[in-house]
């Protein structure tokens, strides 16, 4: 029998329909979101930085610079990547005249669709939506020295070089950008609040079918998002500098010892077992959970799923009736 079909029968880690008030169920998705070109995690022009104890051991007191990545900057693309899947399937649309018409970061949001209810909204009187997706900063495991790169750019006329045709001028726009470079690790553990099944699902497939992230003006921010493990629980989990310094602890020789890269496995493996270290401290119950292999396995379903068109089609329906109905009984007579 599937993991997914595990899930969706099991009344003790899903609602059949989100309450009204938080009833104390919550799924984990720790990630390790993993740069692979040249992103712009950045604020005023400049990348964002912390100083930031480098580990946990009394032996990694030492403070290291790291980058961070805002919560916004993840929750963001995830919630853009979302959208086009609802708008793909018609239950979202950008026709102010449809009944779907749902307008993002505006004063237009529909307030019932699957993105206004999970991500959440708020419009000053007009109303309010808590998130029930929460999403932390992330820091990079590797120190701010290994984890960057400035390059020069320059400004090109449209026949490719800085030389006017027209007058001969050429131009002196040249510049220097500091960008994360490829294969920094960022621990990230993104919650989703009373989940359903489909909740489930969504938020899910947002974080696995989104690849860019970063400055918008910038076409090189991808970042890959492994999946580490799934955690059903009644309270929250440690937070992401504790899961990024336990990490370090585990890598920190390799690190200190000059290499500039550490092998992804190492990462996911430190990270595996950093997860194990960090939850004996927490006083939560674990209801299920899927790690390592399982999460694999897990991710290969729920790939399976998005891969078909007919299948997305009926979970995103039955996801948006689930949120209708919710609306209905959270604002009767709306």
């Amino acid at each position: 029998m599937s993991m997914l079909h595990n899930i969706s029968t099991d009344p003790t880690i899903v609602h059949p329909g989100i309450p009204l008030k938080p009833a104390g169920r919550y799924v984990h998705f720790m990630l390790l979101r993993e740069t692979e070109s040249f992103p712009l995690f950045q604020t005023d022009g400049s990348l964002n930085v912390i100083r930031v104890r480098g580990g946990l051991a009394a032996a990694n007191r030492e403070p290291l610079t790291r980058l961070i990545l805002f919560k916004r900057k993840q929750s963001s693309p995830e919630r853009l990547s979302g959208r086009e899947l609802l708008r793909s399937v018609d239950v979202i649309s950008d026709e102010k005249k449809s009944e779907n018409y749902c307008e993002y970061n505006s004063a237009n949001f529909c307030k019932q669709c699957p993105d206004c209810i999970l991500y959440g909204y708020a419009i000053g009187s007009d109303g309010a939506e808590k998130s029930k997706v929460y999403v932390d900063t992330a820091y990079s495991v590797s120190p701010y020295e290994l984890s960057h790169k400035a390059f020069s750019f320059n400004a090109l006329f449209e026949h490719g070089t800085m030389t006017d045709q027209a007058t001969g001028k050429t131009r002196s726009s040249f510049g220097e950008q500091d960008h994360v470079v490829p294969q920094v690790f960022f621990p990230s553990i993104v919650t989703l609040r009373d989940p359903t099944y489909n909740g489930f699902l969504y938020v899910l497939g947002n974080l696995l079918r989104t690849e860019r992230y970063g400055a918008q003006e910038t076409r090189t921010g991808r970042v890959y998002n492994h999946l580490v493990g799934v955690v059903f629980s009644n309270g929250e989990l440690f937070s992401n500098l504790r899961f990024t310094q336990a990490i370090y602890d585990r890598l920190r020789e390799r690190m200190s010892g000059g290499e500039d890269l550490v092998e992804r496995d190492a990462i996911l493996s430190a990270a595996t077992q950093s997860y194990e270290d960090l939850i004996i401290d927490e006083p939560i119950t674990r209801e299920q959970v899927f790690i390592g292999a399982q999460a694999a396995a897990l991710q290969r379903e729920v790939t399976a799923l998005y891969s078909d068109r007919e299948q997305t089609h009926q979970f995103i329906q039955s996801l948006a009736t689930e949120m209708r109905n919710y609306v209905s009984r959270a604002r009767p007579g709306k």
